[in-house]
C-alpha cells in the first residue's frame, strides 16, 4: 500500500489529484499538511483523512507514510524533495518541478543518490486525449509532422488559472516566473512525450504590460533531433476577445488541431476531416496516479522521471532568462 502526505493541500488538490489518491488501488491519502492549521483541519475533515499538520517537518516525519505529494509554490519543491529522498520516502512533484533548471539538476542528482523513487506530475501523458493525438502521430495519419504552432494567449487575468488569495504564479521568486512557468510546462512536456529529444532551443521573454513583476509575454523554437520544429506564443496581456489556446501540427498529408486546456481533437487529411470530443477524468490526474503507484511498487515505468523534467526546465530557462 502506498501510504501518501500531502505537502500544500491547496486548490490544485482539491479536485484535480487529492482524492484521487484514494480512489486508485494500492494507495491510500493518510495526511495533510498547510501552514494555515484551519484550512489543514478542514481539508482533511472534507476529504475524510485521519491527520492534518500545519508543517511540512512534521508531516515528513509521520512514519505511517511512504510517499510524499509535493503540491506546493515551486519555491520550496527542491527542499521538500530533498528531505523526503533522504528520509527514504517516495516523492511525486507538482509541476513546474522547481524554478529554474538548477534546481532542477540538484534535485535529480539527490534522486540518483537515494534509493527512493521520483515522478514529476507531468499528468496529460496519461490522458486519452493526448494519448490519441500520440497515437495519431505515431500512425502517420498526416504524414510525416514539419512544424507545430502553439498558441497561448490570454488576458491579464487568465481564466486558466485558479483564483486565489495571493496570486503567487506572478512572483517570480515563488514560481519562477509568471503564468508561462505555470501553463507551458504541460504544453512542452508533451512535445517532449511526443517527439523525443530536442537537438537546439532558444527564445526571448520580456514584461510588455509591467502589470505584474513576472514577465507576460515569451516566444520559443525547438529543433527536435527528428526535424520537428516547435514554434511557441505565449501572451499574457491580450483583449478577452482574443484569447486562444491551440496547437496545430502540420504534416505532410494534413494536420491536426487540439487545445492543450480543452477536450477534443480535430484532424482534416486530402480524404478525411473529422472532430473527436473527450470527457475528461473527475479528478484529472487519476489515471497519472495510477501509474505512479505502479512505478512506486516496481510494477511499471516511472511516468515521468526527473531526468524528463531537467529537460524541460532547461528550455523554459532558454526561453526566459535574460540574456
Amino acid at each position: 500500500m502506498i501510504n501518501w502526505g500531502i505537502i500544500g493541500c491547496g486548490n490544485v488538490t482539491e479536485k484535480k489529484s487529492g482524492p484521487a489518491f484514494k480512489k486508485v488501488a494500492g494507495s491510500n491519502l493518510v495526511a495533510v499538511m498547510r501552514r494555515d492549521a484551519e484550512k489543514a483541519a478542514d481539508y482533511a475533515a472534507r476529504h475524510g483523512v485521519g491527520k492534518w499538520y500545519s508543517a511540512a517537518s512534521e508531516l515528513l516525519n509521520d512514519q505511517e507514510l511512504n510517499a510524499i505529494y509535493i503540491a506546493t509554490p515551486p519555491a520550496s519543491h527542491l527542499d521538500y524533495a530533498l528531505i523526503a529522498l533522504k528520509k527514504g520516502l517516495n516523492v511525486y512533484v507538482e509541476k513546474p518541478v522547481t524554478r529554474n533548471s538548477a534546481e532542477a539538476r540538484a534535485m535529480a542528482a539527490a534522486v540518483k543518490g537515494s534509493s527512493s523513487k521520483l515522478t514529476v506530475a507531468h499528468y496529460r501523458r496519461a490522458l486519452p486525449m493526448f494519448l490519441k493525438v500520440k497515437e495519431l502521430i505515431d500512425a502517420q495519419l498526416i504524414g510525416e509532422i514539419r512544424t507545430l504552432q502553439i498558441r497561448m494567449w490570454q488576458s491579464r487575468k487568465p481564466t486558466l488559472i485558479a483564483d486565489v488569495e495571493t496570486n503567487w504564479r506572478v512572483q517570480p521568486e515563488l514560481s519562477g516566473g509568471g503564468y508561462f512557468h505555470d501553463l507551458a510546462p504541460h504544453q512542452l512536456d508533451l512535445m517532449l512525450y511526443y517527439f523525443g529529444e530536442p537537438e537546439m532551443y532558444h527564445g526571448v521573454s520580456l514584461n510588455q504590460s509591467n502589470s505584474t513583476p513576472a514577465d507576460d509575454h515569451v516566444c520559443g523554437q525547438i529543433l527536435f533531433k527528428n526535424k520537428v520544429v516547435v514554434n511557441g506564443s505565449w501572451c499574457f496581456n491580450v483583449a478577452e476577445s482574443e484569447t486562444t489556446d491551440t496547437c496545430e501540427i502540420i504534416g505532410t498529408k494534413g494536420k491536426i488541431i487540439f487545445p492543450f486546456f480543452g477536450n477534443y481533437i480535430n484532424w482534416k487529411t486530402d480524404s478525411e476531416e473529422d472532430t473527436i470530443t473527450f470527457t475528461h477524468p473527475e479528478h484529472i490526474q487519476q489515471p497519472f496516479i495510477s501509474k505512479i503507484v505502479a512505478y512506486f511498487n516496481g510494477e511499471g515505468p516511472n511516468p515521468c522521471s526527473i531526468d524528463e523534467a531537467v529537460t524541460l526546465m532547461d528550455i523554459i530557462d532558454a526561453f526566459t532568462l535574460k540574456k
